[in-house]
């Protein structure tokens, strides 16, 4: 199971690098056709996101794709909703959660699908008040099913405010690091996430992150676009097969 968990740990990182996702939309799947309830693999997936976006947001930075002036206030607000959302996950049975998820990744799909990507490099600025407030509700929404929160993020920066398709990309993965770093804490307390499996992904996913990042500045915004959409659709069909098929 440990080389498992670690190969997982790669591609899961990989993805999360290229994508500026926390991981929890393809792990979460993953770890459930390994056998691993949903909640356990919500906790794994937390303790990923937190090395991943950690790490990703670094190297973002380093290569300027990432705009920290804004992103602050919705990762701000993503912490504090990060914080709620643990607790919302504790109370709501695991088939509802599934399904929470499942719609979740619908709307990612059907907002990014609907995107037009710009080559504009200039971002539309917006309230404080407004960005922390979507950091909030997204953090509480997204904690609460174990994903970083940049699956609701990214798409309604790129779709809605027509931020550049890989700045948005960079501000998910950046917006992750604060949800995530607070459902990692309200998780321990509560003694929800298993530590050792956690932390075989989560190393591991550090190389993937690299390569990931490595491979998003190689392609073009169009084509980052559509293997966006191919990924939606491949965690759609692993939640849908295990959760009707078996």
């Amino acid at each position: 199971m440990e080389i498992i968990l670690i190969l997982v740990g790669i591609l899961v990182g990989t993805l999360s690098g290229f994508f500026g996702i926390g991981g929890g939309m393809i792990l979460i799947p993953i770890l459930m056709v390994l056998g691993i309830d949903i909640k356990t693999a919500i906790g794994i997936s937390i303790v990923q996101m937190v090395f991943s976006s950690l790490y990703g947001s670094y190297l973002n930075h380093k290569k300027g794709s990432l705009i920290i002036g804004e992103g602050v206030w919705v990762g701000i607000g993503g912490f504090i909703g990060g914080l709620l959302g643990a607790r919302v996950s504790n109370m709501i049975p695991d088939t509802t959660l599934q399904y929470m998820f499942l719609g979740l990744l619908a709307f990612a799909l059907i907002r990014l699908f609907s995107a037009k990507i710009s080559d504009n490099n200039s971002v539309k600025s917006l309230s404080k008040v407004v960005l922390f407030g979507v950091g909030v509700l997204i953090g509480v929404f997204a904690i609460a099913l174990g994903v970083g929160g940049s699956i609701l993020l990214t798409p309604i920066l790129a779709g809605f405010l027509l931020y550049p398709i890989k700045k948005a990309v960079s501000a998910g993965l950046f917006f992750v690091a604060f949800s995530s770093v607070a459902g990692l804490a309200s998780h321990l307390s509560s003694g929800t996430i298993d530590i050792e499996k956690g932390l075989y992904v989560a190393c591991s996913s550090l190389l993937g992150v690299f390569l990931g990042i490595w491979l998003k500045d190689k392609v073009s915004s169009s084509k980052h676009k559509n293997y966006l959409l191919i990924m939606y659709l491949v965690a759609m069909i692993l939640l849908i097969k295990k959760m009707f098929i078996g």
